[in-house]
Order: C-alpha cells, then sequence, then structure tokens
C-alpha cells in the first residue's frame, strides 16, 4: 500500500487553494485533486502532522508564508491554514468487521477511548487522556469519544444490534475518506445509512489515483 501526503492551503471560504511544490513554493490548484508532477510529496506522518493546522500568510509578493501551528480556537478566525492530504496509488481494503468487534471487546469501560479507523483501513482504539487527537493523521474515520460498558468493552461488543450499525457508520466514514482525501472523518448518523452491501461494493469499485 503506497500512501503519501499532500500539504494543501484552503482560502477561509474554500473557493481557493494552494499545493506545496518541492521546491517549497506554492500552485494554485483544486483542493485535493491528484498529484502533478513537483508537488511535494511526503510519506512520513510525522513531517506531515508538521504541517497540518499551520497558519500561512501572504507576503507583499502575495507568496504564503508559513506561521506557527493554530491555536484551539484559531479556526473560529478567518485564515488561510495548511491541510494534510492523504494520496493513495494503490486499492483501498474493506474494514473488516470481526476485528471492529474484536477491538470493541478488548477495551476496559472507564477509560475515554476514541475508535477509529487508520489510514490502512484497521480498528484501532486510543486512550484520549494520553494521545492527542489533534491533527493525529493516523485517523482516517472516528467514531464517538466513549467509556460507558454499554459502548465500549465486551458488553457493547455483543450488542449485536449496536455492532452491526457502526460497521456500517464506520463503512460510510471510509468511503467518504476515501473519495475526499480528507482525515479525521467523522462516521454520519445512523438515520443517514444505507445498507452493508453498497458501501462494500462502492469501497471496492473506488479507484486510487
Amino acid at each position: 500500500m503506497k500512501l503519501s501526503f499532500s500539504i494543501d492551503a484552503l482560502s477561509p471560504s474554500g473557493a481557493k487553494a494552494w499545493r506545496l511544490l518541492e521546491n517549497n513554493s506554492w500552485r494554485e490548484c483544486i483542493y485535493a485533486e491528484p498529484l502533478k508532477d513537483g508537488d511535494a510529496q511526503i510519506a512520513d506522518k510525522k513531517s506531515a502532522e508538521d504541517w497540518s493546522g499551520r497558519r500561512l500568510k501572504k507576503d507583499k509578493q502575495l507568496v504564503l508564508v508559513p506561521q506557527q501551528k493554530a491555536g484551539t480556537f484559531d479556526f473560529l478566525m478567518r485564515g488561510v491554514f495548511a491541510h494534510a492530504v492523504l494520496h493513495r496509488c494503490t486499492s483501498a481494503p474493506i474494514p473488516a468487521k470481526a476485528q471492529m468487534i474484536a477491538c470493541f471487546e478488548s477495551l476496559i469501560p472507564g477509560t475515554a477511548w476514541l475508535v477509529y479507523l487508520n489510514v490502512a483501513g484497521h480498528f484501532v482504539a486510543l486512550d484520549t487522556g494520553k494521545v492527542s487527537i489533534m491533527n493525529n493523521l493516523d485517523i482516517a474515520v472516528r467514531g464517538e469519544i466513549a467509556s460507558s460498558e454499554n459502548y465500549v468493552g465486551p458488553v457493547a461488543a455483543a450488542n449485536g444490534s449496536m455492532m452491526d450499525t457502526l460497521y456500517r457508520q464506520f463503512l460510510a466514514g471510509w468511503l467518504d475518506h476515501l473519495k475526499s482525501s480528507n482525515m479525521n472523518v467523522f462516521i454520519p448518523d445512523a438515520e443517514k445509512l444505507k445498507e452493508e452491501s453498497i458501501y462494500i461494493e462502492e469501497i471496492q469499485n473506488w479507484q486510487s489515483e
């Protein structure tokens, strides 16, 4: 599975976007468009995370100049920010339902867990009290943070109806992630879900770059 990140900057309205080039200049682009010759391709997740969320300002020559990382409330202000956009050069896997259930079953209630799909399509859980989820580029699709035994742990994993719904939610989020190249995609509301087979077919038919 070959993956890399581009660094795309987006205007406050979303009407204009720019992409970082190998020579550290920028070109205008369509946000999350396929890679072109000369685009910077970052394979190292940590390096891409260092870019993600940085504010960018235009100098007198209208060149984008990187600033510091955005603060917690900076995104409420107008400005141009950098985003790490994932690019896949291979087909995408279908997340495994059995692995999702095993992930939930292994969790100890009482801890604020976030269960998510990583870029490889595997279900992973992290303790949000110990690991930051801000600009975390391991998180492709995320669920809700939960600690109750009704939502994490063996009791939750034994709830077949809830697991069925959660799996469809993660499939929907995974498809959204593949189509948009966005990270940290939230799973949709259960009321908006399609049949499981529809998501699986669409994921199978999704084409990489």
